[in-house]
C-alpha cells in the first residue's frame, strides 16, 4: 500500500512510454486504476510502482482519482510478460484491456419519489393504487419503475402525479441491472458417454486442484468436445471460479448458446465487438465486480479485468481467427495459456485438428491430450472421396432468360449427388472459401485488370452489390460495360459463391438455397435465422464461405461438396497444407451428423495431392507426422521462430530509404539471421507502401531483446510505421 504523497509510476493505456510519474492524494495500491492526466488529455491507467522518472516534485502532477478496483499482481505480470514476448509497449497491452473507458464513469443515477400525503387534489382509483403502493412498502421513496411495477399504472399516471405536487423527488439511487443475474447448475439434459466421462474427470479433477495444465481436447467433428468442457465449466463456477469460453468467431455462439442454456438452465454472457458501448460498459463492469463469472466471447474476451479466472476454455484453438494483426499483434491462444501459467489454473484447448504447435507441445509432455475418437449419439463419419476434375470435367449451363453459355464449375459427378440427396429429401451444403462472384475481371484483348486504386490487388465483382469490391480495403467501384484501355468486351474468370449460387439456382431450379458469407451474415442474430431454417428444413442447398467449415450441426445435412480442393494448397505460407487440411477436415465434419450416414465430395485437379488422400483416408496422424517432418527439416515453427517485421510508408522514396537504414543497422545473430528488406507480396493497401523483414531463429533463440534493441536504435521518420509480427500467421 502506497501513503498519500507518494511518488508512483501509472501506467497509460496506448502510449508509447512505459508509465508517467504522478502524485498520490490519498492512499492506493499496486495495480489500482485511477485517472490522470497526459498533455492535458484525461486517461484511465494502472499504478504499477514506485515513480522513477528523478522529476523534481514541483513538476509531478496529482492523479486527479482513485477507483477501488484494481488489477491483480497476475495481471501485472501478464502484461508485462506479454508485452516482452509481442513487443508491444506495455501500454498498448493494458489498452486491450482498459478498452472500454467509460466503464469509469460515474453510475447513472435514477430519481427517487415520495407520496406528498398533504397535496390535494381529486384521489381517483389509479392514483389510490400508486399510495397503496407505497404503504406496502412502508412508505419508502420508490422509483418510477417500481412504482409501476407495484401498482400497475400507466406512466401517464405518474408523470401526472409528479406535475400535480403528488409525488415529490426525495432523492436518487444507482440504476442496477439484474439483465446479467444468471445462476448456472446442471439440468441434467446430458449424458456422457465412457470417452467423454474419462476426459471430463480428468479436466475436472484439474480444475478442483488448481494448477497450471493445459489439456487437448483432441476429439473428430462430431465427438461431444462441447459437453466434456462444459462439465468442467460447471465445476470451476461451482468452486467460486471465472470462466472464460473463447471462439474465432462470434457466429459460432448461434446454436453454441442453445446447448449452453439447455445444459446451464441459462444463456451465457456473450463478448464480441459488435456490441453496443452501454452493453460493453456493463459487461466490463460485471466482469470486474465479479456479477459475471462466465463469458463467451471472441479474442478480446481474454482482455476482460477477470477476478478469479479459474479456466479458460479455447474452442476450434487452431483458428487463424485468434491471431490479432491490427492494434497489435498477438494470438489470443497463446496469450491465454501465459495468462493461466502466471495465475496457476487450467486451459483446455479443443479442437478436431489441433495446431501443430499444439501437438508439438503434446509431443515433448507441455501439454497433456485427450482423446475422443467416435461421434456423440451412435452417429458415424461421413465418406469422404474425390472427383476428379480431369476425368469429370464441369459443363456449361444456361441462365434463365439468357441463351448465353455460362462456364460450369459443378462436375457432373456432384450434380448427380445433390440431385439424388435432393431427392432423398436431404440437404446439401457447398463449400468455396471465395466471396463474390468473380474474382477476376479482364479485357480479353488487351489484358487489361480491375484492381484497386488503392491496394495492389485486384477487384472481385460481387454481383449482389452490382459493383467491384477490393477486400483489403473495402473500395468500391462501378462495373465498366467495356474496357477503359480499348473499349472492348471484358470478361470474368474464376469462381466464388455467387457464382456457384447462380449455376445451382439454373441446375436445380426447385432448391430452396440461402448464401453465407461475411457478405450476407453480419450479425449472430442473422446466422441464427439461418440455422433454424436448416434445422427447418426450409433450406435445401446451403452456399458458403468458411464461416459454415466450423461447429455448426445440421442433423438433415448429409452431402458436402467442396467445389475447389485445391484453393489453398499451394502459396508462399509454409502453414498452407496444414491450414488446408484443417478447413477441408472440419468442412467434411458438417455431414453426416444426424441419423443418416453422410458423403463428402472434393472437387480436384489434384486428388493424389497428400493432404487430400489424408481427408479422403480420415488419416489425421499420418499428414501431421509428414508436415512435422518437413517443418523440422526447414527449421520451420514449432521447430524454429519466426518475427516479422512489416515497414510500411506513404512515400515510396522515403520507406526504402528506411528499410535500408535498418538493413545497415542490423544486428548479427546467434541462431539466427535477418532477412531483407523484400517488398511485400501485397505491396500497397490503402495507399500506403510495404517492405518486410523475416527474423528467423532456432526454437530457443531470445530474439526479442535484439529486435527490440535494434529498433531503438533506429530513429523512424513521422510518415513510417512499424508492425512486429511475432510468429506471423499472414505473410502477405
Amino acid at each position: 500500500m502506497f501513503n498519500p504523497g507518494t511518488i508512483v509510476k501509472v501506467l497509460i493505456p496506448n502510449v508509447i512510454n512505459t508509465g508517467y510519474d504522478y502524485r498520490l492524494p490519498a492512499s492506493a495500491d499496486i495495480g489500482q486504476f485511477v485517472r490522470v492526466s497526459v498533455m492535458n488529455k484525461p486517461y484511465i491507467g494502472v499504478i504499477i510502482g514506485f515513480g522513477d522518472s528523478g522529476l523534481s516534485p514541483q513538476k509531478i502532477k496529482d492523479i486527479a482519482e482513485i477507483y477501488p478496483s484494481k488489477l491483480s499482481i497476475d495481471d501485472l505480470t501478464w502484461i508485462k510478460k506479454m508485452s516482452n514476448w509481442t513487443l508491444m509497449t506495455p501500454g498498448a497491452v493494458l489498452r486491450l484491456i482498459i478498452n472500454v473507458p467509460d466503464a469509469f464513469l460515474p453510475p447513472k443515477m435514477e430519481p427517487m419519489y415520495n407520496f406528498n400525503f398533504s397535496a390535494t387534489g381529486k384521489m381517483t382509483e389509479n392514483r389510490q393504487m400508486v399510495m397503496d403502493a407505497y404503504a406496502s412498502n412502508d412508505n419508502t421513496p420508490m422509483t418510477i419503475n417500481d412504482l409501476r411495477n407495484i401498482s400497475h399504472v400507466s406512466p401517464s399516471v405518474i408523470n401526472t402525479m409528479i406535475k400535480r405536487g403528488l409525488l415529490t423527488l426525495t432523492d436518487t439511487r444507482v440504476i442496477e441491472t439484474d439483465e446479467f443475474n444468471y445462476k448456472y447448475f446442471d439440468t441434467g439434459s446430458v449424458s456422457l458417454n465412457e470417452e467423454q466421462t474419462i476426459a471430463a474427470n480428468m479436466i475436472g479433477k484439474a480444475v478442483e486442484q488448481g494448477g497450471f495444465s493445459v489439456h487437448v481436447l483432441d476429439g473428430i467433428t462430431g465427438s461431444g468436445k462441447t459437453q466434456v468442457y462444459f462439465d468442467s465449466v460447471l465445476r470451476a463456477y461451482n468452486a467460486g471460479k471465472s470462466v472464460l469460453l473463447m471462439m474465432p468467431e462470434i457466429a459460432l455462439t448461434a446454436q453454441f448458446m442453445t446447448r449452453f442454456e439447455k445444459r446451464f438452465g441459462a444463456p451465457p454472457v456473450v463478448w464480441h465487438s459488435n456490441l453496443t458501448a452501454a452493453r460493453r460498459r456493463e459487461i466490463w463492469r460485471g466482469v470486474l465486480n465479479k456479477k459475471i463469472r462466465i463469458v463467451v466471447g471472441t479474442r478480446s474476451a481474454l482482455f476482460l479485468p477477470w477476478q478469479n479466472l479459474g479456466l479458460i476454455v479455447v474452442d476450434e484453438e487452431h483458428d487463424t481467427s485468434y491471431k490479432q494483426e491490427d492494434m497489435g499483434n498477438y494470438h489470443a491462444r497463446d496469450m491465454a495459456v501465459l495468462r493461466a501459467k502466471i495465475a496457476g489454473f487450467p486451459v483446455v484447448l479443443a479442437s478436431a485438428t489441433p495446431a501443430m504447435e499444439t501437438m508439438r507441445n503434446v509431443e515433448i509432455g507441455k501439454y497433456k491430450i485427450l482423446k475422443l475418437t467416435s461421434r456423440f449419439g451412435g452417429a458415424q463419419l461421413p465418406k469422404i472421396s474425390t472427383i476428379d476434375l480431369r476425368e469429370s470435367r464441369p459443363t456449361d449451363y444456361t441462365i434463365p432468360d439468357n441463351d448465353n453459355a455460362q462456364h460450369g464449375c459443378l462436375s457432373p459427378i456432384l450434380c448427380d449427388a445433390i440431385d439424388e440427396t435432393l431427392s432423398s429429401h436431404q440437404q446439401v451444403m457447398l463449400f468455396i472459401n471465395r466471396r463474390g462472384f468473380a474474382p477476376i475481371t479482364q479485357c480479353r484483348k488487351c489484358g487489361w485488370v480491375a484492381t484497386c486504386p488503392d491496394c495492389s490487388v485486384g477487384m472481385t465483382y460481387h454481383k449482389r452489390l452490382g459493383k467491384l469490391l477490393c477486400h483489403m480495403c473495402g473500395r468500391q467501384m462501378t462495373l465498366p460495360t467495356k474496357c477503359p484501355d480499348c473499349n472492348n468486351e471484358i470478361s470474368m474468370f474464376g469462381a466464388g459463391l455467387e457464382r456457384i449460387e447462380q449455376e445451382v439456382h439454373s441446375r436445380f431450379p426447385n432448391a430452396k438455397t440461402a448464401l453465407v458469407s461475411s457478405d450476407t451474415i453480419m450479425t449472430r442474430q442473422t446466422l441464427e435465422r439461418l440455422v433454424a431454417k436448416m434445422e427447418n428444413r426450409e433450406i435445401d442447398i446451403i452456399i458458403g464461405t468458411q464461416i459454415l467449415a466450423k461447429g455448426h450441426h445440421f442433423p438433415n445435412l448429409t452431402l458436402v461438396g467442396v467445389v475447389d480442393s485445391d484453393m489453398g494448397l499451394y502459396g508462399t505460407d509454409f502453414r498452407a497444407a496444414e491450414h488446408t487440411f484443417q478447413q477441408l477436415f472440419q468442412v467434411a465434419g458438417r455431414a453426416g451428423r444426424g441419423e443418416l450416414p453422410g458423403r463428402v465430395l472434393l472437387q480436384t485437379y489434384q486428388p493424389d495431392n497428400p493432404v487430400l488422400t489424408a481427408i479422403c483416408n480420415c488419416d489425421r496422424d499420418t499428414f501431421l507426422k509428414n508436415d512435422m517432418d518437413a517443418r523440422r527439416l526447414a527449421k520451420m515453427p514449432p521447430f524454429g521462430q519466426l518475427i516479422a517485421l512489416i515497414i510500411e510508408g506513404e512515400k515510396e522514396s522515403v520507406l526504402k530509404q528506411f528499410c535500408e537504414t535498418l538493413s545497415a543497422n542490423a544486428p548479427i545473430l546467434n541462431g539466427g539471421k535477418i532477412l531483407g528488406p523484400i517488398a511485400a507480396q501485397i505491396y500497397q493497401i490503402r495507399n500506403w507502401y510495404r517492405m518486410r523483414f523475416l527474423i528467423t531463429g532456432d526454437v530457443n533463440a531470445n530474439l526479442q531483446p535484439v529486435v527490440a534493441r535494434w529498433l531503438d536504435g533506429i530513429k523512424v521518420p513521422a510518415n513510417i510505421r512499424i508492425k512486429i509480427d511475432v510468429n506471423p500467421q499472414n505473410f502477405m
